[in-house]
C-alpha cells in the first residue's frame, strides 16, 4: 500500500497543480501547464517528502532496529508522510482551483500516512515484505550439541563444587538417575527453571516452560513497559532464553541479564 501510493505521488508531481480556465487572448501556458517541478516549495514539502517517507518505512521493514537520530526509521518515515499529508491538505485548500496533480497528490498522501501510521498497528499490515528467511544453522554455546533439555543446549558443565560423574539436570550430564550423590533430573529441571523465571517471584504463566532459542535475523527487543523503542537487538548465532510468552510474543533474556519482549518470533530455532 505505501508503495503504491509512493508511486502514484511521482506521477501526480508531473500533472497540472490548476486548472484554471484561461480566458481568450490570454497567454496562460505558464499557468496551465505548471506542475510540482515548477514550484520548489511544494516538490519538497509534498512530493519528495512523501516519497522519502515512503522509502524509510519501507527500509525500516526490512531493516527493523535501524535508527536515525535516535528514532526507528519506520517512525521517521512516518512522520514524513504526515508532514506530506499536511502541508498537501492546506495547499490544496489555498487553490482556487486546484489541478489534477493537487488531488491526486493529496489522495496519494491521505493513503501514504495511514499505511505508514496503521502498519506497525494492524496485526494484518505486519506481514514481511518478503518470505521469512530460512534459520540458519546455530552453533550450540561452548561447542556442545544440541539437546531438548534446559539450559544451554548441550551444556555439559558441573555446578559449583559438584564432584565429576554427579547428574544435575543439564542436558547430556554423566550419570544414571538413582546413583548415589546424584539430583534427580524431574527435580534439578525443576529447580533450574525456577532460577530462571522472573525476579520478583512471578512464574511464567499457565504451563509455559523456559527454553533456549535463536534468531534467523537481526530482531529487536522492546522494553516490558511497552515503550516504542528497543532495548537492545537479537543477533543470530546467539542464544537467548525465553522466559514467559507475552501473547504472540515472547519475554526473552539477553546473556547479560536484560529482559524484554520479543514481538516478532517467525523462525526462531529452538535448542
Amino acid at each position: 500500500m505505501v508503495i503504491g501510493a509512493a508511486v502514484v505521488l511521482f506521477v501526480a508531481s508531473f500533472l497540472d497543480l490548476s486548472g484554471f480556465d484561461c480566458p481568450r487572448g490570454v497567454d496562460c501556458s505558464r499557468i496551465n501547464n505548471a506542475n510540482a517541478w515548477d514550484s520548489l516549495g511544494l516538490l519538497m514539502s509534498i512530493f519528495l517528502a512523501g516519497i522519502i517517507g515512503a522509502a524509510l518505512v519501507i527500509v525500516g521493514r526490512l531493516t527493523p532496529g535501524r535508527k536515525v537520530v535516535g528514532f526507528d526509521l519506520g517512525q521517521f518515515g512516518a512522520a514524513f508522510t504526515v508532514f506530506a499529508l499536511w502541508t498537501a491538505f492546506w495547499t490544496i485548500i489555498s487553490f482556487n482551483d486546484a489541478g489534477a496533480g493537487l488531488i491526486l497528490g493529496l489522495l496519494a498522501t491521505i493513503v501514504l500516512a495511514a499505511g505508514a501510521i496503521a502498519g506497525p498497528l494492524v496485526p494484518a499490515l505486519k506481514a514481511p515484505l518478503v518470505g521469512a528467511p530460512k534459520p540458519q544453522a546455530v552453533q550450540p554455546p561452548y561447542g556442545g550439541q544440541p539437546s531438548q533439555g534446559y539450559g544451554y543446549p548441550g551444556a555439559q558443565q558441573q555446578p559449583y563444587g559438584a564432584q565429576p560423574g554427579q547428574g544435575y539436570g543439564y542436558p547430556g550430564a554423566p550419570g544414571q538417575q538413582g546413583q548415589p550423590g546424584q539430583a534427580d533430573p524431574a527435580q534439578a529441571q525443576a529447580a533450574q527453571a525456577q532460577q530462571a523465571a522472573p525476579q520478583g517471584g512471578a512464574a511464567p504463566a499457565g504451563d509455559f516452560t523456559p527454553f533456549w532459542f535463536a534468531v534467523p535475523v537481526a530482531r529487536p527487543l522492546y522494553g516490558e513497559d511497552g515503550a516504542p523503542n528497543p532495548i537492545a537487538e537479537l543477533a543470530p548465532g546467539t542464544w537467548y532464553l525465553a522466559v514467559e510468552q507475552r501473547g504472540q510474543g515472547l519475554i526473552a533474556q539477553t546473556q547479560d541479564g536484560r529482559r524484554g519482549v520479543l514481538q516478532d518470533t517467525t523462525g526462531i530455532q529452538r535448542g
